[in-house]
């Protein structure tokens, strides 16, 4: 590793011309976008540093002795968003460096009120800031209009950027990453309903060069609370929408940097839905933030940030068609009336709070940034349990109609007219049945309890930046973090009854015991059962980049070392696993080396061809290490960190009036793991159980092409295109494990699982828009976007694409109960056809109004998603209970198949409406 830097450090030197001259003046001009006349007395200021400058009636600005390193040149001015322009001082030779005109836009729209992105919480903004045109290279902490349309316009489909999951994509809060050890995805909702707290940020978009860390092929986004960062504000707003919530009250408060050096951020929130678009659907959630920094002297600096989301909020069900059909697309399976009100069975509550300790030191080559963080808390997911009682799913495939329409010897149209019926009337969670079978029994048969994480992780990370020479920048980060994670079972409700049982419904003899060690345990409200374990995990990592930037060419090479440990304790000794359940696994370790590289040459400030290129090894989660972590220390077979190859070429036009990005991509995805858990029949010819099904080696494919392009018609109109043209498949045909209560070592390999060519799911893999933006001088603007949004495709089930599917106990092919034959490859590839989702075409509205009244804003925003109503799948999943030929083709051929796939529906036309006043 250290030959590796060194020589890279050598080379990269060796190729420097550090005879260049340094900038000393730095000129320009400002005017207003929209009436195109000059600004006076605008702030222009070397960010972070204490010279500035005003411009003069003609709109004209000149700063001298500029530092010798890369500077951001700030423009201030009341009434007009705020410009940070990156400068690389060193990488320009003329002694005075003229970047021309400078475009302002009035600020007749708060930037972070623009649009909710539609993950989860709908709490997500982008902090529209605009960059104006330069030549000192790119700047990646800016977004292109492809970037924003996938957040605003394409995000309503579920779409990912190049197909990629949100865990390949780097979140970090003052240097310390967020995303989770469990499955590397990142918890919005632990900042969720701070949206003026978290709007500074740096972004990277893919494996371009990040200053803070590696960073993922998704890219890196980093948000900075350093208190002094925050312009002094007093701002108050009122949202109302229909989407995951109904209500918000939002209130901040910054002081800037006042004249004894301290800085002080105050952000609270509130939001609410007694119920949300889907029925049901209950939203609660609160958000603190606080950061206070103390600057000790010009060098050093203190900042201290401490921030808690608490948020509780109900589930909706994915359903069959035929479920759809009876009820509707904002039916929810999950809730029942209780005394008048509404209860959902499964809530999701987050309430893990986050401390940090930042440290700044600031050199005229150099910047040392240091955090502590401690986060702490617990992630709990509720749910309905029973035992040896029928399923209270009002879903449950026996009391649907269809389930009295199986045979077709046996069509009973009297039952299934009731069924139907009672599902219309009906069909929602019987809260009361459920208490009246308790209390009869005594013992609950049915309970509510919840997956229950309580997290503790500390993290340490420290980042040096600085100027080797005066076109050499040096990125160096040190990393460690530590997590113990208690996982368990906890009782929340016993429903009426006076305790439960704690065995295994699905075991027999001793296998049924949760705990050998308190067995015949009786369960109370807040006690742990089923299950009990700790996780410890640890990580420590170490990055290096170069960055070196020429007057026509600007390179960059990284590195990163990371060395991974997982280790699981068990703390009850499992009845099934009674071998391999208590106590403590056997440490797992992984240690990855991943270097990425890129060049951009500007043929002019105007035109720009970019390449980058990377080489990623990714250690496994916690989630794909053990194979069921709840109940054994198993260890996923053939256990190997993931391989990402990937590239991307772009040309870069940026023009007075035009904004365009033209980017081809392609990434390999080698030795991945998937897992999963359901119930299946059919296993091994007629078995049945509720298995844990495990695919290693996965390999995939994502190639495509992104497009970004805007045009300034006018000072007020603005045409908008985007677009991404993607085929993402699996590109091998892995293996494929099942773990169960039934199966042996020897049983659980099953073989081959056929995926090559099948397209991946969970997103669109093409996206178009096209919109019209129109800014008034009058302070009111408004945009519309027309969205096309194709080739998304459900989820396959592994499992039905093994030799399981069609081969008997004997390992003979079934036999085709029509034709009287054994079952042929064309049979099987026929009914095993992967279902492609109907395009959408989506029509987004947005626009807004500011006032100015007696020196303070007032003003709003409002946008409506999906203004013709479209009806369109967001996702799906083929059910895996048919798990051979016999049993699918017979479940296929019915007019609605009881077991068929599972979808997600998108939201009707939404609204969000935002009311604010900032003094």
């Amino acid at each position: 590793m250290k030959i590796l830097l060194i020589a890279t450090i050598v080379w990269l030197c060796c190729a420097v011309n550090a005879t260049s001259q340094t900038v000393t003046t730095l000129k320009g001009k400002v005017i207003d976008a929209t009436s195109e006349r000059v600004l006076k007395g605008v702030t222009v200021k070397i960010k972070d540093t204490s010279i500035f400058t005003k411009t003069n009636f003609k709109g004209e600005f000149s700063i001298e002795n500029i530092p010798k390193k890369n500077i951001v040149l700030q423009l201030i001015f009341k009434g007009f968003e705020t410009q940070n322009i990156p400068i690389n001082v060193n990488a320009v030779e003329d002694k005075i460096y003229n970047i021309g005109v400078v475009f302002l836009y009035k600020a007749i729209f708060e930037p972070q009120e623009t649009i909710a992105i539609s993950l989860s919480d709908d709490d997500l903004l982008d902090d529209g800031e605009r960059s104006s045109e330069y030549i000192a290279g790119l700047f990646q902490s800016s977004k292109d209009n492809y970037l924003k349309a996938a957040a605003y316009n394409f995000s309503q489909t579920w779409f990912k950027v190049r197909g990629y999951d949100s865990s390949y994509g780097t979140i970090l809060i003052n240097g310390i990453e967020m995303n989770k050890l469990y499955d590397g995805r990142p918890q919005w909702s632990n900042w969720g309903g701070l949206n003026d707290a978290f709007r500074n940020q740096e972004f990277t978009n893919g494996i371009a060069a990040s200053s803070i860390t590696f960073g993922g092929i998704l890219g890196t986004t980093n948000f900075s609370t350093r208190a002094s960062d925050y312009q002094k504000v007093s701002k108050i707003s009122l949202s109302s929408t229909n989407k995951s919530y109904t209500s918000r009250l939002m209130a901040t408060y910054a002081t800037g940097l006042t004249k004894n050096n301290w800085a002080f951020v105050v952000s609270t929130s509130r939001r609410i839905a007694n119920e949300g678009y889907f029925e049901g659907t209950s939203y609660n959630a609160w958000a603190t933030f606080l950061a206070v920094e103390k600057k000790l002297n010009s060098k050093h600096s203190l900042n201290l940030t401490a921030f808690v989301a608490p948020n509780r909020r109900g589930k909706s069900s994915p359903n069959t068609q035929e479920v759809y059909d009876l009820k509707g697309y904002r039916y929810n399976s999950y809730w029942g009336n209780q005394e008048g009100d509404s209860r959902n069975s499964r809530i999701k509550e987050i309430v893990e709070p986050v401390l940090m300790l930042s440290h700044y030191y600031t050199t005229k080559n150099s910047l040392l940034k240091t955090t502590l963080s401690y986060q702490f808390g617990h992630i709990g997911n509720s749910r309905l349990g029973y035992f040896n009682a029928p399923n209270p799913d009002p879903t449950y495939w026996k009391k649907l109609p269809s389930s009295y329409l199986r045979y077709n010897d046996n069509l009973d149209y009297a039952n299934a007219y009731l069924a139907e019926q009672e599902f219309l009337n009906n069909g929602q969670l019987n809260w009361d049945e459920l208490y009246e079978i308790n209390t009869i029994q005594g013992n609950s048969l049915y309970y509510l309890y919840e997956d229950r994480v309580d997290d503790v992780q500390v993290t340490f990370n420290t980042t040096y930046n600085t100027i080797i020479t005066n076109n050499i920048n040096l990125n160096v980060g040190l990393t460690y973090k530590n997590l113990t994670s208690n996982n368990y079972a906890n009782m929340l409700d016993l429903l009426g009854g006076d305790g439960f049982v704690d065995l295994d419904q699905y075991a027999e003899g001793d296998a049924q015991q949760n705990d050998l060690n308190n067995p015949n345990k009786i369960v109370s409200v807040n006690e742990k059962f089923q299950y009990n374990y700790k996780v410890n995990a640890s990580i420590a990592s170490f990055f290096a980049q170069l960055q070196i930037n020429k007057r026509k060419l600007d390179y960059f090479v990284g590195v990163n070392l990371k060395n991974t440990s997982y280790q699981r304790e068990g703390l009850y000794q499992n009845g099934t696993y009674s071998n391999n359940s208590f106590g403590k696994s056997e440490k797992q370790f992984f240690l990855d080396f991943s270097i990425k590289g890129g060049i951009t040459y500007k043929f002019t400030g105007r035109h720009l061809l970019t390449v980058n290129g990377a080489y990623i090894s990714t250690a496994p989660t916690i989630k794909t290490t053990f194979s069921n972590s709840r109940v054994n220390n198993n260890i996923v077979p053939d256990l190997f960190s993931e391989k990402i190859t990937t590239g991307d070429l772009s040309y870069i036009l940026r023009l007075p009036k035009v904004q365009t990005r033209l980017t081809a991509y392609y990434t390999k995805f080698n030795d991945a793991i998937e897992t999963s858990f359901f119930f299946a029949e059919g296993l091994l010819g007629s078995q049945a159980d509720f298995v844990n099904e495990i695919m290693t080696g996965v390999a995939k494919k994502n190639i495509g092409a992104e497009l970004s392009f805007e045009y300034q018609v006018t000072p007020e109109i603005k045409l908008l295109l985007a677009g991404s043209f993607g085929q993402f498949t699996y590109d091998n045909n892995p293996k494929l494990y099942i773990q169960s209560e039934s199966f042996t070592d020897e049983d659980s390999n099953f073989g081959t699982s056929y995926l090559k060519n099948y397209r991946i799911s969970g997103t669109p893999q093409r996206a178009y828009s096209l919109g019209f933006e129109y800014r008034d001088p009058s302070f009111w603007w408004f945009q519309v976007n027309a969205n096309l949004l194709s080739n998304n495709y459900l989820d396959i089930s592994p499992l039905l694409r093994t030799n399981n599917f069609y081969t008997d106990s004997d390992g003979i092919p079934f036999v085709d109960d029509e034709t009287g034959v054994q079952v042929t490859q064309e049979q099987v590839n026929s009914l095993l056809n992967q279902e492609k989702f109907d395009a959408a075409f989506l029509v987004n509205i947005v626009g807004g109004k500011s006032w100015l009244v007696n020196h303070n804003y007032v003003g709003f925003f409002l946008s409506v998603n999906n203004v013709l109503g479209e009806l369109f799948k967001t996702g799906g999943f083929e059910q895996s209970r048919n798990a051979n030929y016999p049993e699918l083709k017979q479940d296929k051929q019915l007019d609605k198949p009881i077991f068929g796939p599972k979808y997600w529906y998108g939201n009707n036309t939404s609204y969000y409406l935002n009311l604010y006043m900032r003094f």
